[in-house]
């Protein structure tokens, strides 16, 4: 898959930023997504025109997203990344393990994959490691300790 795909860059910063709005677990936005996730892919250039509050908003009413109990921000002790950011990590993290025809698929396994509630877990430094080692700790399914 070519780098910096601003497509998937998009669409997991959405998914971040849907998710903290409904307090979901990011897995489960995406199932709440179903085909708009494909729809989000596709047209991220228009979407991206407009505030990503009013595009969330919109995909949160059209796809009855319920407010769920799962919240990574108020519990996290430092200074908590923002959606862009992990939006990033997920895009790279997807990018470096699927094909451009396989990225529907690849979205949907690393957000339910053992990785993403590590990266997601703000009190650590997983999000911030380099792209490479997250890469190495996913195909090895485990944390690789230096």
């Amino acid at each position: 898959m070519d780098k910096n795909n601003n497509s998937l860059f998009y669409t997991c910063s959405l998914v971040e930023f849907i998710s903290r709005q409904t307090n979901n677990h990011r897995k489960d936005v995406i199932k709440y997504l179903g085909e708009d996730l494909e729809r989000i892919y596709d047209y991220e250039d228009v979407f991206h025109c407009k505030p990503i509050e009013k595009v969330a908003d919109d995909f949160i009413t059209r796809n009855n997203i319920p407010t769920g109990d799962f919240d990574n921000i108020t519990t996290c002790k430092y200074n908590v990344p923002d959606y862009w950011e992990i939006g990033e990590v997920f895009e790279r993290l997807i990018e470096d393990n699927y094909s451009q025809e396989d990225v529907f698929r690849g979205i949907r396994e690393v957000y339910s994959s053992w990785i993403a509630e590590k990266l997601l877990n703000f009190n650590s430094d997983l999000y911030y490691q380099s792209r490479e080692y997250l890469d190495e700790c996913y195909k090895s399914g485990e944390i690789i300790l230096s």
